[in-house]
């Protein structure tokens, strides 16, 4: 986890030009060399869990996505094309901790944010888990589609966390054609996330945190095809539905025990986010949880 939060902040700090010019990084001093260290740390811990994996595989009983991942390996093994590969393997895994950790939380500290500075949107939210989950069980995956109002007030907390303002770099596989313009195959795109998230055409109050963004005249919880946080087409994020989750039982299990407060006015607590490069670091900040 701290190998992670390192990353995140390492490469966080560096200008967003830095990060489209990675060649030329490496070339100049800074704490941005320490990335390669730490990515070498994270996969060879997964390295040493796949190795563990496969010597203790039980092909009828996978205990977990590594051990599913390894049979599909045996299966395609004669296959030239197959992309179940031992790098594959590591480079997906590390793709899922990413997922599970870093973001999840961080998502978690400005949501936390977000509801101290808007009191009224928190209320709501507990009034809601009140009437769908009461007091005497945790929530539940199954209690989602049932509180529209906590649907829209996570994709809120999201869309103004603009977690990863550039999304991570994608390479095209072949020459494409996009508004006029050829783009060769090979050539990095990056998706500029922010753009579409603040997006006036498609959001009814981008500048704002306002989880009517995601509701309909009816107060039922609305898709918007520009909500991407975890970025677009075949390649968006493998931990998507992971982080979901993740953010729904999280989020409404610490709501329905306790009210976070500031431990001054609403209005003083910071929003500007301590980095903002590859992504943005969520700003100190003190709190209280009270009991409900």
């Amino acid at each position: 986890f701290w190998a992670i939060l390192g990353y995140f902040r390492d490469i966080s700090g560096s200008p967003k030009l830095y990060d489209m010019a990675e060649s030329f990084l490496w070339f100049v001093p800074g704490p941005h060399l320490r990335i390669p260290r730490l990515l070498g740390k994270m996969r060879s811990f997964i390295a040493r869990r796949v190795r563990d994996n496969a010597r203790t595989l039980d092909p009828s009983s996978p205990r977990d996505f590594i051990d599913a991942f390894l049979i599909q390996m045996e299966k395609e093994k004669d296959n030239p094309n197959t992309e179940f590969t031992l790098e594959n393997l590591e480079l997906t895994t590390l793709n899922l901790f990413f997922a599970g950790t870093e973001t999840v939380s961080s998502t978690l500290r400005f949501g936390l944010l977000f509801l101290m500075r808007h009191p009224h949107v928190e209320e709501k939210v507990f009034q809601e888990i009140s009437r769908v989950v009461g007091s005497g069980r945790a929530p539940a995956l199954t209690d989602r589609p049932q509180m529209p109002f906590t649907e829209a007030t996570i994709h809120e907390i999201q869309r103004c966390s603009d977690l990863l303002p550039m999304n991570v770099p994608h390479r095209l596989t072949r020459d494409a054609d996009f508004r006029g313009y050829r783009i060769p195959k090979g050539m990095d795109v990056y998706p500029v996330l922010s753009s579409a998230l603040n997006d006036p055409k498609s959001f009814k109050n981008p500048q704002n945190f306002d989880p009517g963004n995601f509701l309909d005249e009816q107060g039922q919880f609305q898709r918007n095809e520009a909500f991407m946080p975890f970025s677009a087409g075949k390649r968006l994020c493998l931990g998507e539905g992971l982080a979901r989750m993740e953010l729904f039982l999280f989020l409404t299990t610490i709501l329905q025990r306790l009210r976070p407060q500031p431990l001054g006015p609403p209005e003083e607590v910071p929003t500007t986010p301590l980095e903002s490069g590859f992504a943005k670091i969520p700003p100190r900040y003190e709190l209280r949880m009270v009991p409900r």
